[in-house]
């Protein structure tokens, strides 16, 4: 488990993951950094068919984009141990030779990985990805527009590397590597490493503290959809769905009476949840889609070109906001707070601030005493 934003972590056992947002554009940046392409990350705000669908056939004309797996957030409980599994109507984690041929498993080893672990779980597991050969860089023909992920240099190295590897081993490998280690600290807050005191242990979370946790599902070739739990002893099987090429999103369908059964176990009062998707890259199928359009003779002026053309610009103009918020993530703020404070008192204004803000703390201590 991991602290999600401001949520205190269980505890440390490494000292060198941190924490990071469960957020589309920090984890599709995570995931290009590593050399994949042709992905990225999509919130789901519904669990509904129609919701569901939308992955699969996201805009007129396209009803195949790829959908390679789900994360998703929740509060973990204590109760959420492999010894209770089977009551939450999970099924039993799957070891040694019932675990499927093919299936990348990882356990975790080290505290605050889960997020990544998770997301590598689905890369990992991504049916026909591109994976590069030895020496050599991923090659992108044959990508199918964008259909099939490509696993870049440095994940195809690591998955030939521990394809043989029992789980804890392969998390091991995974809390031993720099370059995936590296990748996903470089999405932490600067200030968190300057606040904490490297001669005082982290506090252990207690009961009272909120606690978050990242797993992953995704389909396998033999018909089957798997929970993947870095927590548990082997991938938990979910449900079955038929390879329809008519319905492709049948496997998300079992995937999502999965998480409905999580979800049955919280008070309805609980919304701390996120579910993403990763997803096909929008602007390889909407390149294809005006390429498309454009073999058949449509005119650049012509409405159906300019409406995939808008949202293609729509597409570049998120990816420009993500870069921006993850600059803003990367950034140190703390020489400016200091020299804020450091103003505040020489110009005489820190005691009245800090005399209201006493003041402002006190009052709202009492609002929520008589609520």
């Amino acid at each position: 488990p991991q602290q999600h934003k401001d949520i205190i972590i269980m505890a440390d056992s490494s000292g060198d993951w941190c924490t990071i947002e469960s957020d589309p554009g920090v984890f599709t940046s995570l995931i290009e950094s590593f050399g994949v392409k042709n992905v990225e990350l999509t919130e789901l705000w519904s669990l509904d068919d129609e919701s569901l669908q939308t992955l699969t056939a996201p805009i007129e004309g396209v009803d195949n984009a790829a959908v390679h797996g789900l994360i998703f957030l929740f509060k973990w409980q204590r109760q959420s141990s492999s010894a209770t599994a089977s009551l939450e109507g999970r099924g039993t984690p799957l070891t040694g030779d019932a675990v499927p041929e093919g299936l990348f498993f990882a356990q975790q080893t080290v505290q605050n990985a889960c997020a990544t672990q998770a997301i590598l779980s689905v890369l990992f597991n991504a049916r026909d990805a591109i994976v590069a050969q030895e020496g050599g860089e991923s090659k992108d023909e044959g990508d199918d527009n964008g259909r099939r992920l490509v696993l870049g240099q440095t994940l195809s190295n690591f998955k030939d590397f521990t394809c043989h590897f029992p789980p804890d081993l392969r998390g091991e490998a995974i809390g031993s590597s720099d370059e995936i280690r590296t990748a996903h600290n470089s999405f932490g807050r600067s200030e968190d490493a300057f606040l904490s005191d490297p001669t005082k242990p982290k506090r252990m979370a207690t009961d009272d503290d909120d606690v978050f946790h990242f797993i992953a599902y995704v389909p396998h070739e033999n018909g089957c959809v798997y929970e993947l739990d870095g927590l548990q002893q082997g991938p938990i099987r979910v449900g079955e769905f038929k390879k329809d090429e008519a319905d492709k999103d049948q496997w998300i369908k079992v995937a999502r009476d999965a998480i409905q059964a999580r979800l049955s176990n919280y008070s309805p009062t609980e919304i701390k949840f996120n579910l993403m998707a990763i997803v096909q890259d929008r602007r390889t199928y909407l390149n294809e889609r005006l390429n498309a359009l454009a073999a058949i003779g449509i005119e650049e002026n012509d409405p159906a070109m300019v409406h995939i053309q808008s949202e293609l610009h729509a597409e570049e103009e998120k990816r420009a906001q993500w870069a921006l918020e993850n600059a803003r993530r990367h950034h140190n703020y703390l020489p400016f707070c200091v020299e804020l404070l450091r103003s505040l008192a020489g110009s005489g204004k820190m005691d009245g601030l800090m005399t209201k803000a006493k003041t402002t703390a006190a009052e709202k201590r009492k609002r929520q005493q008589k609520s």
